[in-house]
């Protein structure tokens, strides 16, 4: 991604996926070829979307890495010396790229899902998965961190302000699984079986006469 001009920029096309003999054939199993996983800051996003990835034999994209990769910065010194607009263009470039990848589990920051194109692209692509956690799992993930948006005087009460806030909008993703105190296998189980029952009602919605529909899976 380099810059432009103003807050313009751009994503490197070489983002090819090369895929292993076995996936090429289409040899093995899986409800999808693409997903991603949104949610707050701390939900396990990368953790779970990354042992996802390895389960499903699909390439990971972590979006906040590839935007830091990019840039050569880390995001907090973008916040600071570029301002969260220019993150946020950075945000909505590489958006736009993962969102034409294929064989890919995306895992999404924790502000992406929350922009109305960016929700609009991502859900028009394929299934969301939201990972839930309460604000106090939040906060004990990331009290250690160097996060701009938990630069507060009382973190506690701005994670839980920001995830009041997101709640509407995170509940328009696909498919939703808490993450609290269940270890990463135990999730990823329960999203693929989530996934498999939603690529199940596609297929279903799908048959001659029926329209095609998105499963909006409840909690």
């Amino acid at each position: 991604m380099q810059e432009t001009s103003g807050s313009e920029v751009t994503v490197p096309a070489q983002e090819s996926l090369r895929l292993s003999p076995m996936v090429a054939a289409g040899l093995i199993d899986r409800p999808v070829s693409w997903v991603a996983l949104a949610g707050f800051m701390g939900t396990g996003k990368s953790r779970v979307g990354w042992e996802l990835s390895r389960a499903l034999a699909l390439h990971f994209v972590d979006t906040d890495k590839l935007i830091t990769r990019v840039v050569g910065k880390s995001i907090p010194e973008v916040f600071a010396q570029e301002g969260e607009g220019y993150f946020r263009a950075c945000e909505q470039e590489v958006v736009g790229r993962v969102s034409r990848l294929d064989h890919a589990v995306i895992s999404l920051g924790g502000g992406t899902f929350i922009h109305e194109e960016n929700r609009r692209v991502l859900l028009s692509r394929g299934p969301v998965v939201v990972l839930w956690a309460t604000p106090e799992t939040v906060y004990a993930r990331t009290k250690h961190s160097d996060r701009p948006l938990l630069r507060a005087d009382d973190p506690m009460t701005r994670i839980r302000h920001l995830m009041d806030e997101r709640e509407p909008v995170y509940r328009q993703g696909t498919i939703h699984v808490h993450s609290d105190g269940r270890p990463s296998e135990e999730i990823v189980e329960e999203v693929i079986e989530r996934l498999w029952n939603w690529a199940d009602a596609q297929h279903a919605w799908a048959e001659p006469g029926a329209p095609l529909a998105v499963d909006r899976a409840t909690d």
